[in-house]
């Protein structure tokens, strides 16, 4: 098992990460070509109600089994690991089945009265199989983050994407014949065939683990292991197999769960609730449909495109925090929120210029619509606060504060919910009520995460570095705006690069002039490391 350490952890995941967010940009573009506005939206109705059932099933499985295998790890407790993994996939795999099932079961009842198009029922039952997958998938996935060790999930991802990308648009396209909604259910078809190839890798990656295991076990009269089970005195009350393990898996799994479904719930009662309010206001629900699918199937995945940072981030934060807090070393702790901050700030930071000064161009070159520029315009600057709200919430959790993380995001879900229904239904505002409220949740949410990471562990982000970062986006910006306004070349998709690729370059030799980042910070890149060591 290889262990990286918690930059290079978070290192890989980000360059699978953005590999994945790149790659996951051609099939929105893709799909509306080929089944149409109707089909993505019979296709998009599905995913909220299949957020609320992962969230059931995966919730806070993950998260749990990191933590705890970081633990067992921290101490040499082989067993204990074992033990932690084969409860998780029990409880797992039960979730799954049983949810499995009620969907199988409601189905027809779900398309009849809670989703407005009974023509989902098809997608629906594609769908299903995705329950069982990614439920194994995600202890798998919590394993490896225990270890640290980060290859397995960055593989598996791109994996998965890669094959979700190719059979969602041809199972599409050759169900197309048979009717819009047959399209709908191919293309999510295409979804299941992808995450069933990043569990073969998953599968792969552990039967290789445990071949070489029995081989290094072979070759040594006794083990570390052999030595925890046969001699009592080493079996503390922690590692004793007399201690609940389902209980404890439980206990730190369900405050994650609980928090995340406030998420899902509050994501399905959004789109609920602004449909609503929008018909209150006097939007026909034709145009509805389509500005909220604007902001939901384009503006904000956009917008999302850095959290592929904050997710690296956050991944390996949690088992990297829990190790040095079962040492009690403050100190690392420390280091490490303070390290993957300024990674979110300083790679999120660049995306928000470009976002807020090109949002017209990005919107018309990518979608082809570029009516709605305002809404990413306004979205753009509450960007920083996406980014900086996962390593806060993974410190939480890490630091077996899950409740607190729970609270934060039930009070910004509310305060969301009342402002939709508040500033949506009236026509003066319609769909930016919703986006105003949506800014206010983000800002809300990471403010209270971040009040909650002060109290418990005294973490204080360094005015100096926002300062420093404020000021290399306003120069990049300004010379991303001239080198825009130059119009070197005569396609706009090229100025646009042309501009962007400028106006980094000169933010990056900013941060590297003011010191927020340095050679040592690149070197642990993979791939461009190596040409800094």
């Amino acid at each position: 098992m290889t262990k990286q350490n918690f930059i290079k952890g978070a290192m890989i995941l980000l360059a699978a990460g953005i590999i994945n967010r790149i790659l996951g940009f051609v099939p929105r573009i893709a799909l509306p070509r080929i089944i149409g506005a109707e089909g993505v939206g019979l296709y998009q109705l599905s995913y909220p109600f299949l957020a609320v059932m992962l969230t059931v099933i995966t919730g806070g499985i993950p998260l749990a089994v990191a933590k705890w295998i970081a633990e067992a790890e921290s101490r040499g407790d082989t067993p204990r690991v074992k033990q932690i993994f084969r409860n998780a996939m029990l409880l797992t795999v039960c979730l799954a089945l049983l949810m499995t099932s009620a969907l199988l079961l409601f189905a027809p009842w779900i398309t009849a009265h809670l989703l407005p198009d009974a023509r989902v029922y098809r997608t629906l039952l594609s769908m299903s199989p995705l329950l069982l997958i990614v439920g194994i998938s995600s202890v798998y996935r919590g394993y490896f983050q225990g270890k640290q060790d980060m290859v397995p999930t960055a593989v598996s991802q791109i994996t998965e994407t890669v094959i979700r990308i190719i059979c969602t648009l041809t199972f599409a396209f050759l169900l197309l014949p048979k009717g819009v909604e047959w399209a709908a259910a191919g293309a999510m078809l295409g979804v299941v065939v992808g995450e069933i190839g990043g569990l073969a890798v998953m599968l792969l990656k552990y039967a290789r683990e445990r071949i070489k295991e029995k081989r290094l076990h072979g070759q040594t009269d006794s083990s570390p292991a052999d030595k925890i089970d046969s001699d009592p005195s080493n079996i503390d009350e922690a590692s004793s197999p007399r201690t609940p393990v389902m209980r404890r898996l439980l206990k730190l799994s369900i405050p994650v769960t609980a928090s995340r479904m406030v998420g899902s719930l509050s994501y399905l009662l959004e789109s609920i609730f602004t449909a609503r309010s929008l018909a209150a206001a006097g939007i026909a629900t034709g145009k509805a449909t389509a500005q909220y699918g604007a902001l939901q199937g384009m503006i904000i995945p956009l917008l999302l495109l850095p959290t592929a940072l904050t997710y690296s981030l956050a991944s390996s934060l949690v088992p990297s925090l829990s190790e040095a807090a079962a040492r009690g070393d403050r100190v690392t702790i420390h280091k490490r929120m303070h390290q993957s901050m300024r990674l979110a700030l300083v790679a999120g930071a660049p995306f928000v210029v470009v976002m807020g000064l090109f949002a017209e161009p990005l919107c018309r070159l990518m979608y082809n619509h570029a009516e709605i520029a305002p809404m990413l315009q306004l979205m753009a600057p509450i960007g920083l606060f996406i980014y900086l709200q996962a390593p806060l919430q993974a410190a939480l959790q890490a630091l077996d504060k899950p409740g607190t993380a729970l609270m934060n995001t039930f009070i910004g879900a509310v305060v969301k919910l009342v402002l939709i229904v508040q500033l949506a239904s009236k026509p003066e505002f319609g769909i930016y009520g919703a986006l105003i409220a949506i800014n206010i949740n983000i800002v809300l949410v990471t403010g209270l995460h971040y009040i909650s990471v002060l109290r418990f562990i005294g973490f204080r982000m360094k005015m100096l570095d926002f300062l420093k970062v404020g000021a290399a986006m306003v120069v990049m910006g300004a010379a991303a705006r001239w080198t825009m306004n130059r119009e070197p070349l005569p396609a706009e998709w090229s100025n646009l690069l042309i501009a962007c690729a400028a106006s980094v370059i000169v933010y990056l030799l900013l941060m590297i002039w003011m010191r927020i980042i340095d050679r040592y910070d690149i070197a642990r890149v993979p791939l461009l490391g190596r040409w800094f060591k």
